[in-house]
């Protein structure tokens, strides 16, 4: 079977992690969540007093890089691998709001990119992999067979992030959420380094009025068709 690499990059809280751990579940591929990775850097600096609200030691984290190891472990009953960061299983609390909320000013530092797109890079090296992020159609595998750029609208996803968090037994106000969406959605698209954009090849995916399953069917066809391109064009 001819494996492809699929990039599925777009705003937040659009749903790119559940769809990708999905697409990669059915084409039994590797998936890959950059986002946790740039979470576990921001979790890190504000466990080390690097970064608040207010402030960002810039330089004391890129000090510190080095000294941060992340990889994914797969967990049997979850389904999907989950984020550690030196050794310790970060997973629920990289998903906080406090962590939400400074995320994207860790993402816009060059030095954390360079050091993470390297991880990323090198994971992918054999294709058959679904990557999620903001910067991966575009930046970590512009030669991707597959390109999906996901969309919806600030409400809708802020909505989505407000259940979520709820769920989990955060105390958080719906405006707060759309507030935190809208503020990383500029950030996201107005950085120096690596802006999220949309690639020229991409599939813009708006899913604000879609459910999970009717995305994820289309996505998956999508990714077949490629797959089945593949194997027409090396026989």
């Amino acid at each position: 079977m001819e494996k492809i690499t699929i990039a599925i990059d777009g705003y937040s809280s659009t749903g790119k992690s559940t769809i990708a751990k999905q697409l990669a579940k059915a084409l039994n591929y590797i998936y890959v969540d950059t986002g946790a990775m740039y979470r576990a850097v921001t979790l890190y600096a504000i466990r080390n007093g690097l970064i608040n609200e207010d402030s960002n030691d810039e330089q004391g984290l890129i000090a510190a890089l080095d000294t941060i190891e992340l990889r994914f472990v797969y967990n049997n009953s979850l389904g999907f691998a989950e984020m550690y960061m030196n050794d310790e299983n970060v997973e629920r609390e990289i998903r906080s709001m406090a962590v939400s909320q400074l995320v994207s000013k860790v993402a816009t530092i060059d030095a954390v990119r360079k050091k993470l797109v390297a991880i990323q890079q090198k994971l992918g090296q054999e294709k058959g992999i679904v990557m999620d992020g903001r910067d991966i159609g575009t930046v970590v595998f512009p030669g991707a067979e597959l390109k999906i750029f996901m969309t919806a609208s600030p409400e809708k996803r802020a909505t989505r992030r407000y259940k979520e968090l709820l769920d989990k037994g955060e105390d958080v106000n719906y405006a707060e959420v759309l507030k935190n969406v809208e503020y990383r959605d500029y950030i996201d698209s107005h950085r120096e380094i690596s802006p999220l954009i949309i690639a020229d090849d991409a599939i813009v995916f708006d899913n604000s009025d879609m459910g999970l399953a009717d995305q994820f069917s289309r996505i998956l066809d999508f990714a077949n068709r490629v797959i089945d391109k593949q194997k027409k064009d090396v026989q």
